[in-house]
């Protein structure tokens, strides 16, 4: 009886954890999705893209120019830069990208290893 007690506890505490970690994958794939569809046009690669560009006169390769090279932006930064706009950048409302779609943006941009 015991036995069965220290099996059902250990489930109940395992399930859990396993839980968020399948939920992590699918969170930067949609950040992936979101990155997409509205950074790209602008900040994806290619000599007309007008984000890239501005990033790379302003970094002069200091840094890269391309956001999913980048391993220092924080989830505040990709947050504040979206909803608030920067130079040319216009903000982003709600009703565009949503604040799930912005966390799982966020997170995708902010991660430390490769894209």
């Amino acid at each position: 009886m015991k036995t069965l007690l220290g099996l059902v506890l250990a489930v109940g505490i395992l399930l859990p954890s396993a839980a968020v970690a399948q939920n992590a994958e699918p969170d930067l794939k949609a950040g992936k999705a979101t990155f997409v569809k509205w950074c790209a046009p602008c900040h994806g690669e290619g000599i007309y893209m007008t984000g890239t560009n501005a990033l790379r006169a302003k970094y002069k390769d200091a840094k890269p120019a391309l956001l999913e090279q980048r391993t220092d932006l924080t989830p505040e930064f990709v947050k504040g830069f979206v909803r608030k706009g920067a130079g040319l950048m216009a903000p982003f409302r709600k009703t565009e990208i949503s604040d799930a779609e912005l966390d799982a943006l966020a997170a995708y941009l902010s991660r430390k290893e490769p894209r």
